[in-house]
């Protein structure tokens, strides 16, 4: 059960999110991809330490569909070459690493996809950062 301090706490950042998606330019909305699947694998992590199975798997389950239907579905391939392709691949690899950490209660297999999330995430706000400096020159 939710407590009324945890439901106000999920409106606002539900409010959070919503507002920053309405402004956001398309960098902006992958690193809220990677942040709103970091979040995910941190809840997983900790449900699965609690050992909450079904919480857990809410958990997981949303990080894969944020790497599915978010992070992966955004790629083009075509304009990203063999990156792209690589990417994809590694978005593929993170999400059958979740099903099997959600099967096997396997934390540090979450673990390793939040770290390949952290790097793939520091990656491109790097990019970001570059982009807007080039802007300002």
């Amino acid at each position: 059960m939710f407590t009324t301090a945890q439901r106000a706490i999920n409106a606002y950042s539900n409010v959070g999110i919503e507002t920053g998606v309405d402004g956001a330019d398309p960098h902006t909305l992958v690193l809220m991809l990677y942040d709103g699947a970091l979040l995910a694998l941190a809840d997983a992590r900790y449900h699965m330490t609690q050992k909450n199975i079904a919480l857990k798997g809410q958990s997981v389950s949303k990080a894969i569909m944020i790497i599915e239907s978010g992070l992966k579905i955004s790629l083009d391939v075509k304009a990203g070459g063999e990156l792209g392709t690589r990417l994809a691949a590694l978005y593929d690899y993170m999400c059958d690493r979740l099903l099997r950490a959600n099967l096997h209660n396997r934390v540090e297999m979450l673990e390793e996809v939040s770290r390949l999330l952290n790097e793939l995430r520091d990656a491109w706000a790097q990019i970001k950062s570059e982009a807007n400096a080039g802007t300002r020159t």
